[in-house]
């Protein structure tokens, strides 16, 4: 895989950007900037190299028709700020657009061709559609790792025709997963959670042969409890999982890992509710199991000591009630710590889990956080990527 960061001569070239600036957005103004944030090296690499810069991204889910709410203009002004330079928008459709025809002014040095999801072509990978994107520049970089999961014309069919890179982003992406996939420090933890065990399943069972130590938290541990025999009372819990579960403690045993679960929990009569501490036999009827209990905590604090390298995936608990964030907290809190003092490497990701790091101001003490969603734990199930099988 090539790297723009490699190439010497980018002088005055015109470069096709793909990025992902999938922001949310209220009321036209953005929530989140973190996806803006992290694209800006490549932005500001490709300025100092003197490159001309044509961007293109999406927001939401258009479907191939123009849509004023998911306009790039927002994001433009927001980056124009963070890099104090002139970005100017263009709304005229693509197919109207000649490669002479950009960057006429000798100042122009960043132009954003408006949201690629307003044409069809874009989803349906269209080869016509990516053939003219190529067009339009002189070479091709994806720096969006978070879309390379999606084979759309601006991921995937593009490199057909234009020579084409990888980014700075996308280059970190791929360098802290294989951290945790191929090019592992062990004791190696997984921390997963979420609410259904059903869509993390491909993802336990592709790390379990090279992991030491599979830490179930969240909804889905309900099916583990339920499975051991404990009443979950009204929790979240999945129906038809047993087998999943059976599965996945005997693949643990065939490769010597270690499957955790909770050991005491934190409960209320619904997600409003106070929190209160119980063990595993006391659960009632009318229980709702929301977070993890202080005798879970100090065991994962334990096996997080113990780690050089630790995946975080999935929060604990319901941690939009401050009385059930502490078990998110507390595992964040404990890596923070191992890290400043050097003694670990640790990825993070998923909306949930950067939601709750966002929340702490801690996304900066981790060793790499992921904004990548569906990329990212495809990737960790062990799935080609068409984005990056393309760039290959």
């Amino acid at each position: 895989m090539k790297k723009i960061i490699d190439q010497e001569n980018l002088n005055q070239k015109k470069v096709l950007l793909r990025l992902d600036l999938n922001v949310p957005l209220k009321n036209g103004s953005i929530t989140d900037e973190t996806r803006i944030n992290k694209i800006i090296p490549v932005i500001n690499f490709l300025i100092q190299k003197k490159s001309k810069i044509l961007v293109i991204s999406h927001v939401g889910r258009p479907k191939g028709k123009f849509n004023k709410d998911l306009s790039l203009k927002p994001i433009c002004e927001n980056i124009e700020k963070k890099i104090d330079k002139k970005i100017i928008l263009i709304k005229e459709d693509i197919f109207n657009l000649k490669k002479e025809d950009l960057f006429e002014n000798p100042s122009d040095q960043i132009i954003f061709l408006e949201n690629i999801r307003f044409y069809e072509g874009e989803e349906k990978n269209d080869i016509y559609f990516a053939k003219h994107l190529a067009e339009l520049a002189d070479l091709y970089v994806n720096d969006a790792f978070s879309c390379s999961h999606r084979a759309h014309a601006s991921i995937c069919k593009v490199t057909n025709f234009i020579p084409s890179y990888a980014g700075l982003q996308l280059e970190t992406e791929i360098n802290a997963l294989k951290k945790i996939t191929t090019e592992i420090k062990k004791p190696i933890t997984c921390i997963i959670g979420g609410s259904k065990i059903s869509t993390k399943i491909g993802i336990i069972k592709n790390l379990i042969p090279n992991f030491n130590n599979i830490v179930i938290v969240g909804g889905m541990a309900n099916n583990i409890l339920s499975y051991k025999g404990y009443s979950v009372g009204k929790s979240l819990k999945e129906q038809n999982c047993d087998s999943i579960v059976r599965d996945i403690f005997e693949t643990a045993k065939k490769y010597s890992c270690s499957i955790f679960f909770p050991k005491d929990v934190l409960v209320g009569k619904s997600v409003e509710d106070k929190s209160e501490v119980k063990e595993l036999n006391e659960i009632t009827n009318d229980d709702l199991i929301l977070d993890i209990g202080p005798k879970t905590i100090l065991e994962i604090k334990n096996i997080i000591d113990k780690s050089q390298t630790v995946l975080w995936n999935g929060p604990a608990g319901y941690f939009e009630n401050p009385n059930f964030a502490n078990g998110s907290i507390e595992i964040a809190k404990t890596i923070i710590k191992k890290n400043k003092a050097n003694l670990i490497y640790s990825v993070a990701g998923g909306g949930d889990t950067v939601a709750i790091l966002n929340q702490i101001k801690a996304v900066k003490d981790f060793n790499f956080v992921s904004t990548a969603g569906g990329a990212f734990l495809e990737y960790l199930e062990g799935k080609k990527l068409p984005g990056i099988k393309a760039l290959n």
